[in-house]
């Protein structure tokens, strides 16, 4: 059984990691306002944006003279997965989850015959991915130097995806990143960002009115296809800011109640001991007292 003095030290060391999970669970809070209205901003506009892109790809006919972000190499053997993670811990199984998709989806493609290559984004959920697939990694993108990734580094790896793309390096990419939900769900997500996929026909005007393009619809979409590209990979990186923040706040909170259990307990089990020594000592005291 612990001594006394080792049921206190441990009882403040809880304590001490308590009031660090308390603290991280209370910037986590405050942080999630902004990133969840970060991430819900950027929805309107990537939606609003497949709608245009569905009515230009509409009024073409897809084919090897399309631009060749649309176009595709004419082969889907090579994939690439986009992974996103994030840069720090202490957000629950976020990263892990994130990382069994990307290694579910790598398998799956593997067993249709496809050969695999991973671009990582993020620190963490690295390490597993290596050692699955150590052979695998043909590039990656380090976000920790700077506080908040935003478009900047949207546009800087879209820029080094299309580089990997046009030397042939792959034939379909897709990205794995986490969707914000809620506080306490961040759902793994996987879509086909290259070649970009023919989107839905936007919806008709009830006006029945209709538009005119100027230039022409394949000289909009060759500009608007790259943008296109890096409005998806802004909005992962929202996406798995705000779903961060947001698993770091219940992960911290169910820790800071695990560690407030604890302390009870070991509490308890220190006014035992304690009481056992009392009465142990008394015993001693009225034992030598009728001795003499």
């Amino acid at each position: 059984m612990a001594s006394l003095k080792e049921l206190k030290g441990r009882i403040n060391s809880v304590k001490s990691t308590q009031k660090i999970t308390k603290a991280k669970q209370m910037v986590a809070a405050a942080k999630l306002r902004k990133a969840q209205a970060a991430a819900e901003a950027a929805r309107p506009y990537a939606e609003r944006l497949a709608d245009v892109m569905g009515s230009l790809a509409s009024k073409i006919t897809v084919s090897e003279n399309s631009p060749r972000l649309l176009a595709g190499t004419g082969s889907d053997q090579r994939q690439l997965l986009v992974v996103i993670n994030t840069d720090k811990g202490l957000c629950g199984g976020l990263n892990s989850n994130v990382v069994r998709a990307a290694l579910a989806k790598a398998r799956a493609l593997i067993a249709d015959g496809k050969s695999v290559s991973f671009y990582l984004v993020g620190k963490k959920g690295r390490a597993p991915i290596r050692r699955a697939f150590p052979d695998a990694i043909i590039g990656g993108f380090d976000t920790s130097v700077v506080r908040t990734p935003g478009y900047e580094e949207a546009e800087a790896i879209a820029n080094e995806l299309t580089g990997l793309y046009d030397s042939g390096k792959f034939d379909v990419a897709h990205l794995v990143y986490a969707t914000f939900k809620s506080a306490l769900a961040q759902d793994p997500t996987e879509q086909q960002i290259i070649p970009v996929p023919a989107p839905k026909q936007a919806a008709e005007d009830n006006s029945g009115a209709v538009v005119e393009y100027e230039p022409e619809e394949e000289a909009i979409l060759a500009e608007l296809l790259p943008r296109y590209l890096k409005t998806q990979l802004f909005g992962a990186l929202l996406e798995i800011a705000a779903s961060e923040q947001g698993a770091s706040m219940t992960a911290m909170d169910n820790a800071t109640r695990n560690a407030g259990d604890l302390i009870n307990k070991l509490t308890i089990q220190y006014n035992r001991s304690r009481q056992a020594a009392i009465t142990t000592e008394l015993i001693e005291i009225i034992a030598g007292a009728e001795a003499l």
